[in-house]
């Protein structure tokens, strides 16, 4: 399989993640795909993703999977399935939703980076940012009062979040969201030691 990504993406970070937890790790490739708004990469529009996002994954039968919900999805199925996500219950409905707020969280901070850093400065609407960010402490803050959705296995909603808070510390490492979110950032402490997140650490991809 391949993976169409960016190394600084908490979204094909995630994937990442979720391949390494599921024992899959050493069977995806890895290929560095840029993408930006404002920025057509039309030859990956065209034969992977006509939204120009990533993750992308090429399976070995060469069908190409996207976004990264669907990608850990179809992971967890070659894995068995019911490992990121149970399979029925309500645990399964409890994973996705929590699953969902993280996504929304992680989806707020990359609107924040592009507001505040590829939007052009005369342009950039302050407010909307201030909205992001709310949106992502909110969303932590419900986590720290809910700490015990964070026990047990890994699932999918757990490498979303913890892809979310490491990307927090990767483009902001000022900001602090763990004094006000102490279990929260017990938490992430001990999930950043798991080798699916210390071998996936977001960097700046190479310069073009």
């Amino acid at each position: 399989m391949k993976l169409l990504y960016n190394p600084a993406s908490p979204f094909a970070r995630k994937v990442r993640a979720a391949a390494i937890e599921l024992g899959l790790g050493d069977r995806i490739q890895l290929e560095l795909t840029l993408v930006a708004p404002c920025k057509p990469n039309k030859d990956y529009a065209s034969s992977h993703n006509p939204l120009r996002k990533i993750p992308a994954l090429v399976t070995d039968g060469g069908m190409t999977i996207f976004d990264s919900t669907v990608i850990c999805e179809y992971l967890d199925a070659m894995a068995g399935g019911a490992t990121l996500v149970p399979r029925e219950g309500d645990a399964r409905w409890r994973v996705l939703t929590n699953h969902a707020l993280a996504q929304g969280m992680c989806e707020a901070a990359v609107q924040v980076r592009y507001e505040t850093w590829l939007r052009p400065e005369a342009l950039r609407w302050q407010d909307f940012a201030i909205d992001q960010w709310d949106r992502i402490d909110t969303g932590i803050a419900w986590f720290e009062r809910h700490a015990a959705e964070l026990a047990g296995p890994v699932n999918l909603a757990h490498l979303t979040l913890g892809c979310t808070l490491g990307y927090l510390d990767f483009r902001w490492p000022e900001r602090d969201w763990r004094t006000p979110n102490p279990a929260v950032a017990a938490w992430f402490s001990a999930l950043k030691q798991r080798p699916s997140f210390a071998l996936t650490a977001p960097e700046n991809p190479p310069a073009s």
